[in-house]
């Protein structure tokens, strides 16, 4: 077998570390890149070259299983050298050169097992900072015997949901600095990974009410909320049409608790006609596992699992990825989204969709935002976009510096059931066509701003109940600003663009504009606000129908201000 550049890149790069430090290195591959194939690279070299002693220890069966696999791949001629000691696996294996271990089997015997030189970590983001888990306990009795233990970590997420970062400086962490990275974004453009793509939706859950415990939201409160029948029948009838609409062939569901999963369960088979299965923490082993094969063989279209799919789970005909659980983990949604990663026969992408608002709280999986643990909830990007003149700013603005723009107050989300519209990689662009049930005209006044200053009309379109799409017509204001909105009024009516807002208001609702059939919905995964693009527009109504308002006895101002040249592109701040 061999190895990926960017696998052979990572192996040198833990050489070189070893060689030239006295500390612990850390590799950081995605989820789907590969990392067995590293472990099992650097178990051969350590034990046929250099004559070594090595353990690897992982969390879950599934990964011991990989990890085995793999060394026997990697180096068939020391497959008689390779040991397993896991329960899971019914091992108990002590003296070889190469100790296949499940840390909660292992944790209590390192002076059993003997001396080793390396201890490699898979899924390392598990070791705690602190206090005395399974695997401090291990590693600190292993230098007992060897106090010049070497520990090479392995994992997809660099962070804890509880206390950052893992690699932190000795002696208070174990694993002291990345030595190699690769990202998500560079091994889908390099073939590597499969690509990601998520959809617009209407309605997502509302968390500002969840308590938060430990870092991560109540479980039970989660499962509250996530449990209620409207949200679970439209998020299922959502998952339904998107499968069946792209052809997907197999749709992971992570829930938010046993009794959640169960429903979404029953309802999808309603609604699809087929079954769904689900598997928890409780599921027999032997059921479970029969589930899954049938899953990976594409005997079974959707599968809803708790707590049990993230790590170690490999089904790489999985191409969508329904998240029906609202997480304060960059960790878990990291690993959740991860189960689409994997590349298989026939399949072109993996749809993500999301219902519980993870997108724009973490952001997207190659650029996941890793706040203060301390804080009760994430804080806010350092930058935000201007709706009105998509104005780059920081997030402390009240008023966009550039155009006038006054930012609302921020809203609390509204309870919904659909998925969120955020793209799950950065800079991916979600174009979405609503229909437009009605269109309302006001004046927009920028807060505290003197009475001269110019405001804008502001279109509200409504696109479902209670939902709205926004723009803002800039006619009080001058150069290209003003110039956008002649363009924007002239589409739209036969009547000359007016002056002021007011006039613009009073003349909308006199029927001067043609009816909007529809709008076009730009969104940039990473960006807060979206932008409308385009639009299906009714006949403009002819000039004779339209009765010009006109207020205070005094004739409607229609002239129209002298036409302005068109800047060169690098001056447009729009």
């Amino acid at each position: 077998m061999e190895l990926r550049p960017y696998q052979q890149q990572a192996v040198a790069a833990v050489y070189q570390h070893l060689r030239e430090r006295d500390d612990n290195p850390c590799v950081v591959i995605p989820t789907g890149g590969g990392k067995t194939p590293v472990i099992a690279t650097i178990c051969r070299d350590a034990v046929s070259l250099w004559g070594g002693r090595v353990i690897v220890l992982a969390h879950v069966k599934e990964l011991l299983a990989q990890a085995v696999d793999k060394l026997h791949t990697m180096a068939p001629d020391l497959w008689m050298q390779i040991g397993v000691h896991s329960a899971g696996l019914s091992s108990r294996d002590t003296a070889h050169p190469i100790i296949v271990a499940g840390i909660q089997s292992v944790y209590q015997k390192a002076k059993e097992l003997g001396p080793f030189q390396l201890a490699i970590v898979d899924e390392s983001h598990l070791i705690p900072m602190d206090g005395d888990g399974m695997y401090r306990r291990f590693l600190e009795d292993a230098r007992t015997l060897n106090p010049d233990l070497r520990v090479i970590g392995l994992t997809a997420t660099p962070f804890r949901m509880s206390s950052g970062p893992i690699c932190v400086p000795p002696p208070e962490g174990i694993l002291n600095a990345v030595c190699y990275e690769v990202g998500v974004r560079e091994l889908i453009t390099s073939g590597y990974l499969s690509p990601l793509k998520s959809k617009a939706g209407k309605y997502k859950a509302n968390t500002d009410d969840l308590h938060i415990r430990g870092g991560e939201f109540v479980p039970a409160e989660v499962e509250a909320l996530m449990d209620q029948d409207m949200l679970v029948h439209s998020a299922c009838k959502e998952i339904v049409e998107y499968t069946r609409a792209g052809g997907r062939k197999a749709c992971l569901i992570f829930a938010s608790g046993v009794k959640h999963g169960q429903h979404v369960a029953k309802i999808i088979e309603r609604l699809a006609g087929e079954e769904c299965g689900f598997v928890d923490g409780e599921t027999a082993g032997i059921f479970r596992d029969q589930i899954i094969q049938r899953f990976r063989e594409g005997n079974l279209k959707y599968l809803a699992n708790v707590n049990v799919l993230t790590t170690g789970f490999d089904a790489p005909n999985v191409d969508c990825v329904a998240l029906l659980r609202p997480t304060m983990s960059p960790g878990l949604y990291y690993q959740m989204v991860g189960r689409g990663f994997r590349l298989a026969p026939g399949k072109a992408d993996c749809l993500v969709l999301d219902f519980g608002g993870n997108v724009l709280r973490h952001g997207p999986v190659d650029q996941i935002r890793v706040t203060d643990p301390a804080a009760k909830r994430p804080g806010e990007a350092p930058a935000k976009e201007c709706p009105q003149c998509q104005a780059l700013i920081a997030t402390g603005y009240a008023t966009c510096p550039e155009c006038g723009f006054v930012f609302p107050p921020p809203e609390r989300r509204k309870h919904e059931g659909t998925a969120d519209p955020a793209g799950v990689l950065s800079g991916d662009i979600t174009i979405t066509e609503y229909p437009v049930r009605s269109v309302s005209y006001s004046v927009h006044v920028k807060r505290d701003a003197p009475a001269d200053a110019p405001r804008s009309l502001r279109v509200d379109y409504e696109i479902a109940y209670y939902q709205h799409k926004s723009e803002w017509v800039c006619l009080e204001h001058s150069g290209y600003a003003r110039q956008k909105a002649e363009a924007w009024w002239k589409l739209r009516s036969c009547v000359p663009a007016p002056n002021n807002a007011d006039d613009a208001v009073a003349l909308a609702n006199a029927g001067a504009l043609a009816e909007t059939l529809s709008i076009t919905v730009r969104s940039v995964a990473g960006e807060k606000f979206d932008r409308i693009v385009d639009c299906e527009l009714g006949a403009k109504p002819a000039m004779e129908e339209v009765a010009i308002p006109v207020a205070d006895d005094s004739e409607w101002d229609s002239s129209v201000p002298e036409a302005l040249p068109t800047p060169p592109d690098d001056d447009i701040p729009f």
